[in-house]
């Protein structure tokens, strides 16, 4: 699924599952995309100039002057620091050759700031409520990582 693909699905589970409203959705989506163009740098895939303008764009102005996130930078700082954490992390064990189950897990840390997303939203009732449904927006499965480095 490409990253148009997976964002417009995304989009569609914020808005119909989670319910989030419509600043948040928008908020989480520019994370989505920036973290996407970062990921296919890291990578060494091609980027586009217009994503590479949008991720400049998204990075150092739609992000952090976004009105969710003013109402929310402090929890929010610390939920993106954690997400970029968990990712180094995981992409460190990855090019040292020793992908595993943790790092399936750490390198998906967007869904941890989902649920933040969610709590901040709607408090600690209904993100329990719902936990599950942001557990099931990772699309990967653990058997396709562990083979994208089976050949590493």
């Amino acid at each position: 699924m490409g990253a148009v693909d997976s964002s417009s699905a995304l989009e569609y589970q914020l808005r119909e599952a989670l319910e989030l409203p419509a600043p948040a959705r928008e908020w989480l989506l520019l994370v989505w995309r920036s973290i996407q163009a970062f990921d296919d740098f890291a990578d060494g895939d091609e980027v586009p100039r217009a994503e590479l303008d949008a991720l400049i764009w998204n990075t150092l102005v739609a992000l952090p002057c976004h009105p969710f996130f003013l109402a929310h930078a402090h929890a929010l700082g610390g939920a993106l620091s954690t997400m970029i954490l968990k990712w180094q992390a995981s992409d460190f064990v990855e090019r040292d050759g020793y992908a595993d189950a943790k790092s399936f897990v750490w390198r998906a840390g967007y869904y941890d700031v989902v649920l933040v997303v969610l709590n901040l939203c709607y408090g600690p009732t209904v993100a329990k409520s719902k936990a599950h449904l942001v557990m099931h927006l990772y699309g990967e499965t653990l058997d396709d990582y562990l083979k994208e480095f089976e050949h590493a």
